[in-house]
């Protein structure tokens, strides 16, 4: 029998990203072309284990601003928590046996995180694997809005892991506590990312092609075409550009500690093979992205002007 986890990993997200994961989270949108493994016909049977009142960021701004929290530009206002285990240890579970993991997986949060804070808990059935998404609001005990105090360094993240493992053994004695990406030194990349990036380079070649092909006659037409397609191109390279740091964060620390690995011992490890193999990951989306941009900056000015301001900002802060 295949080892069972119990898996919980935290994201943090500042400002326009909060909108992309509600989109994904609360099935908003009737397709979801950069996430082949949302099947629509089965988001009937998502639950919610706790509903948003109002829209993410909204109700952040609402709480922070309540509570005389203190912010930059920068901060961190909205925290996911994605609970999930093995795809083994929900085989053979019905519906209601899995809501009952969740719903003890979110008394643990709700033990050690205002339950006020919680903006929504919301349990995916319509995945490969079953899983939650919950966001809340980093507010400390003392009224502050600091997520690095909450989750944001390696020893907090290390006692959520233990603390969380400890919780839900009670009840599921089978389950082993897995490593934190914080302890090991490395954060999955999982599937999703390079499906998602296919699919970017899919829109990608299709733009090429309508931008190449511009002439007089038809380059109205064009430029109509080209902007209803960058209006599904330019949020999805936003949310690509936010997933991209997050992994080049986490390689640089891996690369480090392999780097004193490799000053005790010349052999190739096994943490030095998955640095590697993470190494040549990013490296190949690193180009697949820079190819993105590269055809952002070849997009005529004139049609620029018209896209939507919440879009010209993405070219801004990549400095196109």
């Amino acid at each position: 029998m295949q080892a069972q986890y119990g898996i919980l990993r935290f994201a943090k997200y500042k400002g326009p990203e909060i909108g992309h994961i509600e989109v994904h989270n609360e099935r908003t949108k009737e397709k979801y072309a950069s996430n082949p493994d949302v099947d629509t016909s089965r988001s009937k049977y998502n639950l919610h284990l706790l509903k948003p009142k109002r829209k993410y960021r909204a109700e952040a701004e609402r709480q922070i601003a309540e509570a005389g929290c203190r912010t930059r530009s920068d901060s961190v206002r909205v925290v996911e928590a994605l609970i999930t285990a093995s795809p083994e240890f929900f085989k053979g579970k019905k519906r209601a046996e899995i809501k009952e993991y969740f719903s003890y997986a979110l008394g643990f949060i709700k033990a050690h995180q205002n339950e006020n804070t919680i903006i929504s808990a919301v349990v995916h059935m319509d995945e490969k694997t079953p899983h939650m998404h919950l966001c809340f609001i980093p507010i400390t005990e003392d009224g502050r809005l600091s997520a690095k105090d909450i989750v944001g360094n390696k020893k907090k993240l290390t006692w959520w892991q233990d603390e969380f493992w400890k919780h839900m053994v009670k009840k599921y004695p089978a389950l082993e506590r897995g490593e934190s990406a914080s302890k090991t030194g490395r954060e999955h990349i999982p599937p999703r990312i390079f499906k998602e990036m296919a699919h970017l380079n899919k829109q990608r070649e299709k733009l090429e092609m309508l931008i190449i092909g511009i002439n007089p006659l038809n380059k109205k037409a064009r430029l109509d075409e080209i902007a209803g397609l960058l209006n599904k191109f330019l949020p999805t390279v936003e949310k690509m550009n936010t997933e991209l740091k997050r992994y080049r964060t986490a390689f640089k620390e891996l690369e480090n500690e392999n780097a004193e690995l490799t000053k005790k011992n010349k052999a190739l490890t096994d943490k030095s093979k998955e640095s590697l193999l993470k190494k040549l990951q990013i490296a190949q989306l690193e180009r697949d992205y820079a190819a993105v941009m590269d055809l952002l900056g070849c997009i005529p000015p004139d049609l620029l002007i018209d896209c939507k301001k919440s879009e010209n900002i993405i070219f801004q802060e990549n400095g196109r």
